[in-house]
């Protein structure tokens, strides 16, 4: 009997430290990226913040992304760390998300922050060739017609001193 209490108190330990230790595991791992600002341009400046869990607090801790290289982590309070980031030049726009890498442990948070892309200019109507002849045309007719209006100008204020 004292036999079969003891199988059963052990049996009864060995479950519950069983069962605790994934759960005490968990509660190192972060629970949240946040990013600021959310939405950023090609080349610019990130700070990303990971929150809950003390396993980032630790030296060597990294966070990564397809939009960044890979960035050491740095404690702020223990239970928070930051890292600045730049965005890569030619990054696509969309939306990105980040992998922590803590202790050992990757974690990956989804749409953390998004990249906006730049307005496509193109050349804007302009010849790369030089100017045309319908060019040269428009601004000889401007030079002739202001030379014209302001010898007209002139030859009228000459005009009038003599009155």
């Amino acid at each position: 009997m004292r036999t079969t209490r003891a199988l059963a108190a052990s049996a009864v330990a060995v479950t519950l430290v069983g069962l605790a230790a994934p759960t005490a595991a968990a509660w190192d791992q972060p629970t949240s990226v946040t990013a600021a600002p959310q939405v950023i341009a090609r080349g610019g400046q990130l700070v990303l913040t990971v929150s809950g869990g003390d396993a980032c607090a630790t030296p060597n801790s990294t966070i990564s992304s397809n939009a960044f290289p890979t960035t050491n982590l740095r404690s702020v309070d223990g239970r928070t760390a930051t890292a600045t980031v730049r965005v890569n030049t030619n990054a696509n726009p969309g939306s990105y998300s980040v992998t922590t890498n803590c202790e050992g442990q990757r974690r990956t948070f989804n749409d953390v922050f998004t990249v906006i892309g730049g307005v496509r200019g193109g050349l804007g109507g302009s010849s790369s060739t030089g100017a045309t002849p319908t060019d040269i045309a428009i601004g000889g007719g401007l030079v002739a017609a202001a030379a014209i209006g302001g010898g007209v100008f002139w030859m009228r204020r000459r005009s009038e001193n003599k009155i």
